[in-house]
């Protein structure tokens, strides 16, 4: 498919840029760690606040926070492929594919026109938010991450509950014993 065949219906709001520099840290912020540490990393995972897992990411010289378990069926984030789709950078959930906008928590998926039109002309759209992005600041090196408090549920939010965070803790392997 080509780029001109592949016009965007996903948004394209101005965002902010996703880390802001700070001269302290802002109010109601959590500490993530070192902005080296986690360049190096390249991704970590944290419980936020005691009710929050927080996915952060570096990326193209950017930090993004987000919520860890994919809003479609809980998949691990942190193991989803950083890619570009229509100019919008997205992560890909490792589960499923659903394609989340690293910026915004935007689904993508690719709509059909006509299903009986040869040939098919498909066109990235956006579903809305559905993953709870987070604001990032870094403060002389440290990370610190502010949950998005918005009163709107938004779909990623049930995966951050004990029950779920119970069951995503008892299916993840154990290390095997050395003999």
């Amino acid at each position: 498919m080509s780029s001109e065949e592949d016009s965007s219906q996903a948004s394209s709001s101005s965002v902010s840029p996703p880390t802001s520099s700070f001269s302290s840290p802002p109010p109601v912020s959590h500490f993530i760690g070192r902005k080296e540490d986690i360049v190096r990393a390249g991704r970590v995972t944290q419980l936020v606040n005691g009710c929050r897992d927080v996915l952060v990411l570096h990326h193209q010289g950017q930090l993004y926070a987000m919520d860890k378990h994919c809003y479609h069926a809980g998949g691990a984030l942190q193991n989803g492929d950083i890619e570009e789709f229509n100019g919008l950078l997205c992560i890909v959930c490792p589960w499923h594919k659903y394609k989340i906008t690293l910026a915004e928590g935007e689904g993508l998926y690719q709509a059909v026109d006509n299903p009986t039109a040869r040939p098919l002309r498909t066109h990235w759209r956006s579903k809305g938010v559905k993953q709870r992005i987070h604001k990032v600041a870094e403060v002389n090196g440290d990370v610190y991450v502010t949950l998005n408090d918005s009163g709107e549920a938004i779909e990623s939010d049930v995966y951050q509950t004990e029950k779920y965070r119970t069951m995503f803790q008892a299916v993840q392997p154990k290390p095997k014993p050395r003999k």
